[in-house]
């Protein structure tokens, strides 16, 4: 593949100098002495990477930048400035430049900085060649590739599907890509998470009910099955579903029928079934808390979603996309990772993957500084706590306590802000009980983990009662505690 840079520039000498430095990497270059000609050119063809001066005799670079990310905003433009234009350089990062060079420059980094900014435009066109196909799910690995080719399998079929990984590793989106691959792509697809109804509210979430069947059931209302009729129902954290439900679930996947709450005529449900969970369902069915027949009619066939940590390879890829989907969320040019920040973001751990990626570009387009983003402008709790020689050496900022605490409340409100977004456009109902339940557990988690499991112990650290804390360990299926 050719790789076709074209230089904007009055000046013979530099245009010539920057042709002949091109030309014995193998780079492929066009020359052209004022932007009208570029934008001529434009219509026939484009270049990978634009290099451009910012005064020229009678035109702007700046005027050319600006009309260049109207037409391709994916285009790294680089612009070359003296010393004094310095003022101007900024104004054109402003504008969506990928870098300047100040003149003079030195011949190999300058063709160092085209080098990086063809990387940029190849990363780029992989994430529009990504958009044009519409893919559901972003991915190369080859524990992703396995995805891919069991939903392809499952293509034509409407078979119970049991999706097991990770919380956040993407349950959701494999059970959407099964819905719009399979027959019933033209019905409804139905979501809902077992977790974030309230147990007493399960049930007519579920089956629906008649007027009168509880106080406050004014009117009859469809539940979830009947709102699913002839599509896909999808149940999130199966393994959170009470026990008296399950029964109820199981006769329905047994006989296809069920009752509305205080109905007594039987309907039919021609629903297909997608169940997905992050617990292991075969402990919970030791423990005598799932039953063993409703987890045999669901494993017909089990389809695990792998862990971020086992997918590092997709990392770029995947905050690229991130990044940009932020980006026009909020109206604002998208920002870059560079080398260095994606090396380092994929050698973490994001224990909750994708949505934890996910929420850390919301982060970066609203928080860092810079169109480029280092390492140094990631969240306090991403890097590493060490001593100041240490981060001399990875070239690691230690922030103080006071940013610190300040970075780290902002992150998780605007993560908590963007997850209740997404669950609105995503038509959720219950969000507050949702998030809520969320909460919770992760901050009882916490304490019994710096308490080592000591229950009365994170009670007192969490300022509440100790009936309240068993109360809600049990509600929540919270695990590791001791006995006191």
């Amino acid at each position: 593949m050719k790789k076709n840079i074209w230089i904007v520039d009055d000046d013979d000498s530099i245009r010539w100098v920057l042709e002949k430095a091109l030309a014995r990497e193998g780079f492929v270059t066009r020359s052209f002495m004022n932007p009208d000609d570029v934008l001529t050119a434009l219509d026939e063809e484009s270049p990978q990477v634009l290099v451009s001066d910012i005064r020229m005799n009678g035109a702007s670079g700046l005027d050319l930048l600006q009309t260049i990310k109207q037409r391709l905003p994916s285009l790294p433009v680089i612009i070359m400035t003296a010393f004094s234009d310095l003022d101007s350089a900024v104004a054109a990062f402003k504008g969506g430049a990928f870098e300047y060079l100040a003149k003079p420059f030195d011949l190999s980094k300058a063709v160092e900085l085209i080098r990086r900014a063809l990387e940029e435009s190849a990363r780029e066109a992989t994430i529009e060649l990504v958009a044009d196909v519409e893919t559901e799910i972003l991915g190369h690995a080859a524990a992703m590739q396995e995805v891919f080719r069991a939903i392809g399998r499952l293509s034509q079929s409407s078979v119970t599907v049991l999706i097991t990984g990770e919380s956040g590793s993407g349950k959701e989106l494999v059970a959407r890509a099964l819905h719009k691959h399979s027959p019933r792509v033209n019905q409804p697809f139905i979501a809902l998470n077992t977790a974030a109804i309230p147990k007493d509210l399960l049930e007519s979430e579920l089956f629906g009910h008649e007027r009168g069947a509880f106080t406050g059931a004014q009117s009859a209302r469809r539940g979830r099955f009947e709102q699913a009729e002839g599509g896909t129902l999808f149940l999130d954290e199966i393994g959170d579903m009470p026990f008296d439900l399950q029964t109820r679930l199981l006769r329905v996947l047994s006989d296809g029928h069920f009752y509305r709450v205080g109905g007594h005529q039987p309907l039919k449900a021609n629903v297909r079934l997608i169940a997905a969970t992050h617990q292991h369902l075969e402990e919970r069915v030791k423990e005598g808390v799932f039953r063993e027949d409703l987890f045999h009619r669901l494993n017909v066939i089990r389809l695990r979603v792998p862990s971020l940590r086992e997918r590092r390879e997709d990392i770029p890829l995947l905050a690229k996309h991130f990044l940009i989907q932020s980006a026009k969320q909020l109206g604002v040019d998208a920002k870059r990772l560079s080398d260095s920040a994606l090396t380092y973001i994929s050698g973490l751990e994001f224990p909750g993957n994708v949505r934890q990626l996910e929420n850390l570009c919301n982060w970066i387009t609203v928080m860092a500084p810079g169109q480029v983003v280092e390492v140094v402008d990631l969240p306090s709790e991403l890097l590493p706590i060490t001593t100041s020689n240490a981060a001399v050496e990875v070239g690691v900022r230690l922030p103080n306590h006071a940013a610190i605490s300040m970075q780290t409340e902002n992150f998780w409100l605007s993560s908590l802000e963007h997850e209740a977004e997404r669950l609105l456009q995503q038509g959720g109902q219950e969000i507050m009980s949702k998030l809520s339940r969320d909460f919770e557990s992760v901050v009882i988690k916490a304490a019994l983990r710096h308490t080592h499991g000591r229950k009365n112990e994170a009670a007192i650290r969490l300022g509440i009662g100790r009936n309240t804390i068993s109360r809600k360990i049990q509600e929540l299926c919270i695990d590791g505690v001791r006995d006191e």
